[in-house]
């Protein structure tokens, strides 16, 4: 008694397409599709700048190999 059948829901769709047309309702379904594809794009960009600053600590750290450290001495004294 209390779950619908196929036909409630296709009488809601009818009524839902009758009141918003097959128009809106097609672009409300392409801009939800791009929110998602977005989102997901969003999600990847996201991750590369951690890798990215992996990598430049790596190269920061091969760099510093390569560094003498002195100590300047005045000579004047």
């Amino acid at each position: 008694m209390g779950s619908f059948s196929i036909w409630h829901w296709l009488i809601v769709l009818v009524i839902v397409m009758l009141v918003f047309g097959t128009k809106k309702l097609r672009n409300i379904g392409t801009d939800l599709g791009g929110a998602v594809k977005g989102f997901k794009d969003g999600m990847k960009t996201s991750e590369e700048p951690q890798d990215k600053a992996k990598d430049q600590i790596q190269s920061a750290d091969a760099s510093t190999e390569k560094t003498v450290d002195v100590q300047a001495k005045d000579i004047n004294k």
